[in-house]
């Protein structure tokens, strides 16, 4: 039978290091737990993996974020959080370690996790000040604490020892090596060994109580957070539920007949709006009431400086036009660009109005640099946005309201630039400026600051290292050059010669269109590589490049081997 005494005993040091790096663990999920809490009475942006996370994106090179994107595509977010929440696992596990030597160096630690947190969450372009400190700053206050007091469980005053002189753990209690004999000490005896260590033994039903109740309270703490982190902007999900869009004084040109092809596996011409691509630095998605939502518009060469409401932009001429879209992060024959209806205001009107003037007409402003409601800043040429393309403040996609995660209640877009100089969610600020004097984040980051979308096609059908059998296999995709218009498209089999592919019709000049090539396969293993010529003449090039600086070029292949 195991006596009081020996529940009391110190016990090994593998032991000691165990239950301290447990100790570590349940400090750091404590901190987490809080601060998700906290970030509920704050904003959720302000919660320290958010707040870590974004400022880790900021902060990552580009030919890294690239990589990101490739590897992991739209689950780059859920990666990068992952990713920190590992990564604070292992520091909470060392620091519960060191705690076991260094008790308040342990618990420093923790309360430097908050620092981080803090100063990353302050320092956001989205702050709302120092109140975004607040859940980090608690939750590491919780951490510590906890790890503070489940340590000191480690080293209790046993029972000989209450009443004695000194009952506060010592910073360095003597090691120990699991036999009851400190070690290299001399001393006898496991009593004299608790003796030594200024009467501290080994309170196992109090670090059972303690750890079991932090872990529940840390549980309950978390999931309440979450839950009312949850309900966050539940004006914002009602003002887009009562939501019904006007009917648009210019309706989008109906699709002509042909538009879209027959043939299995090819994209659909229009993306719907579930799988439509979604790439941005929000690791929470901006969820905005549009009642209370405003666009200010000012800068250079604004006359008349303007602020609108949504009720303002819903009262205004509405135009609907089908765009596609990419991401200048779009690899060769990658997934990242989509096709859409959209519905909005035209935005050269509005800047028209403001007294605007593009460069060709005398304007001062070359740059027109729009802010999101998450510090997100986008920079495009005044010149393209006024030339008259149906650039917008879209309103709806796909004849619904924008969803939260593309933009909801208003986003920019601009056919024939890549995303990262059109496309900004989430927009509330619109400033004229030049690219001499501003550099938006992406420019920042040393992107291009002009980006004209090339001339891409793409195999969609049939996939890499497919096994068709011979005969007849239709080879279809699609292929893009917004703003200029796809011309043709050619299909070469192996380093045979380029042949002409047939052509969905078009809608307009910036859609992408369809294509197909019905190929004689024969048995064996063939490279099936595609190439387009946009209507200004230019075939799609062979060179390959990054998406870095402005977008990648070179010709999509696909090897697949024929039964």
């Amino acid at each position: 039978m195991r006596t009081e005494q020996n529940d009391r005993q110190p016990p090994a040091l593998w032991a000691r290091l165990l239950l301290g790096a447990l100790s570590g663990f349940l400090a750091g999920f404590a901190a987490l737990a809080v601060a998700e809490l906290v970030s509920a009475a704050v904003r959720p942006q302000a919660g320290p993996v958010v707040a870590v996370g974004g400022a880790a994106i900021d902060r990552t090179p580009a030919p890294v974020k690239d990589w990101v994107i490739r590897h992991f595509g739209t689950d780059d977010k859920l990666v990068l959080q992952l990713g920190i929440v590992a990564a604070l696992t292992l520091l909470a596990l060392a620091l519960g370690i060191l705690a076991v030597r260094h008790r308040r160096l342990g618990a420093a630690g923790v309360l430097l996790f908050g620092v981080v947190g803090a100063v990353a969450a302050t320092s956001r372009p989205d702050s709302t000040g120092l109140g975004d400190a607040l859940p980090s700053v608690v939750g590491a206050l919780a951490g510590a604490l906890l790890l503070y007091l489940l340590i000191g469980r480690l080293y209790a005053p046993a029972p000989h020892a209450v009443g004695a002189a000194s009952t506060a753990p010592a910073e360095d209690p003597a090691p120990h090596d699991g036999t009851g004999s400190p070690e290299a000490s001399g001393a006898g005896s496991p009593a004299r060994a608790g003796d030594e260590a200024g009467g501290r033994g080994w309170d196992r039903r109090g670090f059972v109580i303690a750890a079991t109740a932090a872990a529940a309270v840390s549980a309950g703490a978390g999931l309440w957070g979450r839950s009312l982190n949850g309900r966050t902007g539940k004006e914002a999900v009602a003002s887009r539920d009562r939501l019904v869009l006007p009917a648009p004084s210019s309706a989008a040109p109906p699709v002509p007949r042909g538009a879209g092809l027959r043939v299995a596996g090819v994209s659909p011409f229009v993306t719907p709006t579930k799988d439509f691509y979604r790439v941005d630095t929000a690791l929470v998605v901006p969820k905005v009431d549009a009642t209370n939502w405003r666009l200010r518009i000012h800068g250079k060469g604004v006359a008349r400086p303007t602020t609108l409401t949504f009720e303002d932009l819903l009262r205004r001429e509405l135009v609907e036009r089908h765009i596609t879209l990419t991401c200048v992060s779009n690899e060769v024959g990658g997934p990242y660009v989509g096709n859409a209806r959209w519905i909005g205001v035209r935005l050269a009107d509005l800047l028209g109005e403001c007294g605007v003037r593009p460069p060709s007409r005398g304007g001062p402003a070359d740059q027109l640099v729009a802010r999101s409601v998450d510090g997100m800043t986008i920079g495009s040429p005044v010149e393209d946005v006024m030339d008259g393309r149906d650039a917008l403040l879209a309103v709806g996609m796909n004849g619904e309201p924008l969803p939260f995660e593309h933009g909801f209640p208003v986003r920019m877009l601009v056919p024939g630039l890549y995303g990262y100089v059109s496309a900004c969610k989430w927009i509330e600020d619109i400033e004229l400026t030049t690219f001499d004097a501003y550099d938006p984040y992406w420019v920042k980051r040393k992107w291009a600051r002009k980006a004209p979308i090339k001339t891409q096609s793409r195999i969609d059908t049939p996939k890499p290292f497919a096994r068709p059998a011979a005969g007849t296999v239709m080879v279809a995709g699609v292929a893009w050059a917004q703003h200029r218009g796809v011309d043709r498209v050619e299909v070469r089999v192996d380093d045979g010669p380029w042949q002409q592919a047939d052509l969905a019709a078009e809608n307009t000049r910036d859609t992408w269109r369809q294509w197909s090539f019905p190929w004689k396969a024969t048995r064996g293993a063939h490279t099936l590589t595609v190439r387009a010529t946009d209507r200004s003449g230019r075939v799609q090039t062979d060179r390959r490049t990054r998406t870095i600086p402005d977008g990648a070029s070179g010709r999509h292949s696909v090897v697949v081997t024929v039964d």
